[in-house]
């Protein structure tokens, strides 16, 4: 139904601010099949969550790295919201850090994957963590 709003604005904008075009790409393909989860993915992640003044970008995209880091199941969605996380000023050195803490919480083989998936992403970017 793709009735335009504020808060379909504001997700529209915190979006592309944290993921930049990869972000309306995974909205655009679930159109076909979930077109009412793709307008949830705006306006409800985007344009209610992620958009709230309580935490800035950064610390927004620190806890959900360190949530998909957790899950161990969310490599699409972890790469996405790493690329965000260097997109809105998270330095890579931070990452890594965030990644290892998640071996208390989630166990080695998350934290192994997600440092994987980190350094592709690093390498994609030209960037790597300060030792």
């Amino acid at each position: 139904m793709n009735i335009p709003t504020k808060r379909r604005e504001i997700g529209e904008l915190t979006l592309s601010r944290i993921t930049g075009g990869t972000g309306s790409a995974v909205v655009d393909s679930l159109k076909d099949i979930a077109p009412d989860l793709a307008e949830w993915v705006i306006d409800f992640s985007y344009g209610d969550v992620m958009s709230r003044p309580g935490l800035d970008l950064r610390s927004r995209q620190f806890a959900t790295v360190a949530a998909l880091t957790a899950m161990g199941t969310a490599v699409p969605q972890l790469r996405v919201h790493l690329h965000g996380a260097l997109n809105v000023g998270c330095e890579p050195s931070e990452l890594v850090e965030v990644i290892l803490q998640m071996a208390v919480f989630s166990g080695f083989p998350s934290t192994i994957n997600a440092l994987n998936i980190a350094r592709e992403v690093f390498k994609e970017r030209g960037v790597t963590p300060a030792a």
